[in-house]
């Protein structure tokens, strides 16, 4: 790489900032042009260096993170990764920030956490390299109004889709859904979307480190008409219900008597992850095949790419959202190259792409 990613860092503690400043640094293809011990400084330093991309600590005097957050993506916006605890409190506020258009987020170490420095080092590196590489789509922050008039103008017209199904019973198929970076704001707005008599039962794979899946499944059960929970051993597979795989296992699908439970499996990454979303649809490949519908959205790398091709060789259709509305246009490029999709849609035509298939 002739040109360097060029990055502003924004974080109050000079002993966090330090250690974020080396762990870029290391690399040779980064350089850190810049730091910033609050918001406010945040947004000026953003202006006058013209990074490409910012990470951005939460808590930090004068002006905090999501309100700089809030502020840059409307004026000026770059690629920002925010730097999470694993706290209640910190997950939820992470969780605003990915709504309010960051792309991603990286666990700060923590003793309460399972990810060793090294880790975290290796991820953000990743991270900035990938949202760099990739053409990101970072959308302005809409007005709370304007979002509320968008939804209840699709949500009837979903609606519909599904009382003609759910009328006659439940559906026999399963949904299955596979995401990475930028996915987290992107299943917020899908799952606001489905009613909450939806007629089947949801599997998802988020990439996202143990500990934030479960606070991440009660944000969404929270805002969403579905029931939704962090999956754990034994759990039955309900109409409905949407079930996170947790950080720290593979989900699948395994038939106990006749009916369909969840399955954790603590093994080793595959593809490179845990949870990983090959695994998921692999097992829905395995259990459902015709039955089922897999979407593919947006994320870097290629997981879920081969077990997407798998539901489509087993009779299952196979969406992907498309390349105009993912933050990074990786594993759903891939899967779209492999020849293992049906659909392309963008990501506000997914719920309905969903539940016509149903």
């Amino acid at each position: 790489m002739d040109k360097k990613i060029r990055v502003l860092v924004v974080e109050d503690s000079s002993l966090a900032r330090k250690i974020i400043v080396d762990i870029l640094s290391s690399d040779p293809e980064i350089e850190v042009v810049g730091t910033a011990n609050n918001g406010k400084t945040a947004i000026y330093k953003n202006d006058s260096l013209n990074p490409d991309v910012i990470t951005m600590d939460i808590e930090m005097p004068v002006m905090d993170g999501l309100e700089s957050l809030r502020h840059i993506i409307e004026k000026n916006p770059k690629p920002v990764l925010m730097l999470s605890v694993l706290t209640k409190h910190g997950a939820e506020e992470t969780f605003k920030a990915l709504e309010y258009g960051a792309v991603d987020f990286i666990p700060k170490p923590a003793s309460n956490l399972s990810i060793t420095l090294k880790e975290v080092a290796d991820l953000l590196i990743e991270k900035v390299k990938s949202v760099y590489k990739s053409e990101i789509k970072i959308p302005v922050k809409k007005k709370e109004s304007e979002i509320k008039k968008a939804e209840n103008h699709l949500r009837p017209e979903f609606e519909k889709e599904v009382v003609s199904i759910s009328g006659k019973g439940t559906s026999n198929k399963i949904v299955g859904i596979g995401t990475s970076t930028g996915g987290p704001s992107a299943l917020a707005g899908i799952f606001r979307c489905f009613p909450k008599d939806f007629p089947s039962p949801i599997l998802v794979v988020q990439h996202m480190p143990e500990g934030f899946t479960k606070a991440f499944a009660e944000r969404l059960d929270s805002n969403s008409g579905l029931r939704v929970k962090e999956a754990e051993e034994g759990d039955r597979i309900k109409s409905g219900h949407a079930y996170i795989a947790p950080g720290h296992s593979h989900m699948k699908i395994e038939d106990k008597n006749g009916e369909k439970i969840i399955k954790l499996d603590r093994g080793n990454k595959v593809s490179g992850h845990i949870p990983s979303i090959d695994v998921l649809f692999d097992s829905i490949a395995d259990n459902y095949g015709r039955e089922s519908v897999c979407v593919i959205m947006t994320g870097m790398g290629q997981d879920g790419a081969k077990g997407i091709l798998k539901v489509k060789k087993n009779g299952g259709h196979t969406i992907a959202q498309d390349e105009g509305t993912s933050v990074v246009y990786g594993m759903n490029r891939v899967a779209v190259q492999m020849g293992a999709i049906d659909e392309i849609v963008p990501l506000s035509s997914i719920p309905e792409s969903i539940v016509k298939m149903l």
